[in-house]
């Protein structure tokens, strides 16, 4: 497989920190906005502020997040750093691949439900279990979320882990009487 030059190298890798970057940020600004949206009370500005998150998660969490997945798996493939070579890299990728499930299998259908209900309850939402359960879920799960994308970012710069050791297969040697 042909590796890439250095300049070629460079421009993946921006778009790799960038992507990074623009969901860590999308992140963190969500959250700060989740975090106003408990002390709303008013009918109208609860659907505003979760159709602003909801929007924001459609269109900048999910393409930067997969934008980043993406460019990682390039970096890997077509450098000298591998899928498998570094316990850095290995951590990154169960880190984001595990960050992208949860938030395809909990955060968004949490953030959904919970626009969706704001959206036909408007203040009466807040009296909804269900939309309480959603919403502190969104909140909660978002900082965690923030969190550990701010640690990918952290491994990406520090590379704490060296390289694998990997020991070559021994010969068996039998004896034979």
């Amino acid at each position: 497989m042909p590796k890439l030059n250095v300049k070629q190298k460079n421009w993946l890798l921006s778009a790799h920190v960038a992507s990074g970057s623009i969901w860590f940020g999308t992140a963190l600004s969500m959250v700060a906005i989740a975090l106003k949206n408990t002390h709303t009370t008013n009918g109208d500005e609860l659907y505003a502020i979760n159709a602003a998150l909801k929007l924001l998660d459609d269109f900048v969490i999910i393409p930067s997040a997969n934008l980043s997945l993406l460019t990682g798996g390039l970096l890997c493939w077509l450098t000298i750093w591998g899928f498998f070579k570094h316990y850095w890299v290995i951590v990154k990728w169960i880190a984001t691949v595990t960050l992208i499930s949860t938030g395809t299998v909990w955060l968004g259908p949490w953030l959904n439900a919970a626009t969706s209900i704001s959206d036909v309850e408007r203040s009466q939402a807040l009296s909804n279990p269900l939309y309480t359960f959603d919403i502190k879920g969104v909140l909660i799960g978002g900082a965690i979320q923030t969190c550990c994308v701010l640690a990918i970012i952290g491994i990406s710069v520090l590379k704490p882990w060296g390289r694998r050791i990997v020991k070559a297969p021994e010969e068996s040697t039998s004896s034979s009487s």
